[in-house]
């Protein structure tokens, strides 16, 4: 604080300290949930694939163990979010990060069905919860940490980074994997090799633990630790349970379709390329690394725009683009006549409409809450949007494909839900990306 009871900005170091530390946890998670993802099909065979029972009902059996873990990620960001808000940013991440590497690691020594029976799904089921619990805790604080200590009119780009190493995350996944399944023979890629990419967490883990204690706390959680002494309690310092819920679902109606576009071209688009357009494991992987590409090259671009125009402009231009786009784009990849170059570019554009959502997103999050409840009210709406409309993307979308036959199901969901963000976003102020965070 200065003495005239201004912030003081943080410095250049300490900035960037703070944009890898809370990037780096968020690379791991998605690494993860991607990872999980990609191999559906191969975790399906190896943990639910049940007696008397179909491949595709031990997919669904999969994806409903990926829903399971989403739906535990509002506990976490709860748990984490309220500790965050009470005792810092800082110490809450440097738990969250070591708690999740470990039991990401620990998915990669499980024994299998074939060995131990149904304790094996199970045990997988419980350390999906468990990552679930952990990864609701990283959101809120790595959002909070690097919006906080963004220098002034960066706020978007500073949050971009989050939305980008998620992509990161993502495509580090998607490579591996595909490394692993052109090097491995399939036997053995069933066998023991889907487990190298969950062990890799462990080195990856150690390295964002020791990045996060090396960070300061920000001067922002600071500031509204120390009040001045006899200042009267404002209304937005009281900062009632109310307000905050309603902040907190008005945050959900605008992911929705970030949540649920996101998941379904970049996560579950592997298994529906196989099981109901009849792909190559190898081809869907390809088309998700297009998907992912796309992804990234729009998230710091439009996070950076958002500091210009503002997040509104930037996030409903996006949400129309998927909106109109959804259809073309699947029945482009449904044609057999369509050339694998179009295919090519139509899964990239779809990855870049949700990037164009993911960068301006997370500081857009932010602005939402107050400081004494911006690490909770941002992990509550990330992650209940993404438990709801992400974690049961590839349960609804198979299982409907299931049920129905109608292979636009994917399009239909997506535009659903972008449709609920467009309302949601046209709330948002023009100017909100010129406006100091709320304290």
């Amino acid at each position: 604080m200065t003495r005239t009871g201004q912030l003081s900005p943080a410095s250049a170091s300490q900035s960037r300290r703070a944009l890898v530390a809370g990037s780096v946890g968020n690379f791991i998670e998605w690494y993860e949930f991607g990872v999980y993802g990609y191999l559906a099909t191969l975790i399906a065979g190896n943990f639910f694939t049940l007696e008397g029972q179909t491949g595709m009902t031990g997919l669904l059996l999969t994806y409903a163990s990926f829903a399971l873990a989403f739906f535990c990620r509002p506990i976490g960001a709860i748990i984490f979010g309220r500790i965050g808000d009470r005792i810092g940013r800082k110490p809450t991440l440097i738990a969250v990060v070591l708690l999740m590497t470990l039991a990401t690691a620990i998915i990669g020594i499980l024994p299998t069905y074939a060995q131990i029976g149904v304790a094996a799904p199970l045990l997988l089921t419980l350390m999906r919860m468990f990552q679930g619990l952990f990864a609701g805790g990283e959101f809120g604080g790595a959002v909070s940490l690097m919006t906080e200590f963004a220098p002034k009119g960066k706020r978007g780009i500073y949050g971009a980074w989050q939305s980008f190493t998620v992509s990161l995350g993502l495509l580090t996944g998607v490579a591996l994997v595909a490394i692993l399944v052109q090097w491995l023979p399939d036997a053995e890629m069933k066998a023991w090799g889907w487990r190298i990419p969950f062990l890799l967490a462990l080195p990856m883990g150690l390295v964002a633990l020791y990045l996060r204690l090396k960070l300061d706390e920000t001067p922002t959680f600071i500031a509204s630790q120390k009040p001045e002494k006899n200042a009267p309690r404002t209304a937005e310092e009281k900062a009632s349970t109310l307000a905050t819920a309603k902040a907190i679902a008005l945050g959900i109606g605008r992911m929705m379709g970030w949540s649920a576009g996101g998941y379904t071209f970049l996560v579950v688009m592997p298994s529906y390329l196989q099981t109901s357009l009849h792909a190559t494991f190898l081809q869907a992987l390809v088309a998700t690394v297009l998907a992912n590409v796309g992804f990234a090259i729009a998230i710091l671009p439009s996070g950076w725009l958002s500091d210009k125009i503002g997040r509104k402009k930037v996030m409903m231009i996006a949400v129309l683009a998927v909106i109109i786009l959804s259809f073309p784009l699947l029945h482009l990849l449904q044609n057999p006549e369509s050339s694998l170059l179009a295919k090519g570019v139509a899964v990239l554009i779809a990855g870049v409409t949700i990037g164009m959502i993911a960068g301006p997103g997370p500081a857009m999050l932010a602005e939402m809450f107050p400081t004494r409840v911006r690490y909770t009210g941002l992990g509550l709406s990330y992650s209940l949007s993404n438990a709801v409309f992400s974690g049961c993307a590839g349960l609804i979308i198979t299982g409907l494909i299931k049920e129905t036959g109608n292979l636009d199901i994917p399009a239909y969901y997506v535009v659903a839900t972008c449709v609920v963000s467009l309302f949601a976003l046209m709330t948002l102020r023009k100017d909100d990306h010129l406006r100091e965070l709320e304290k």
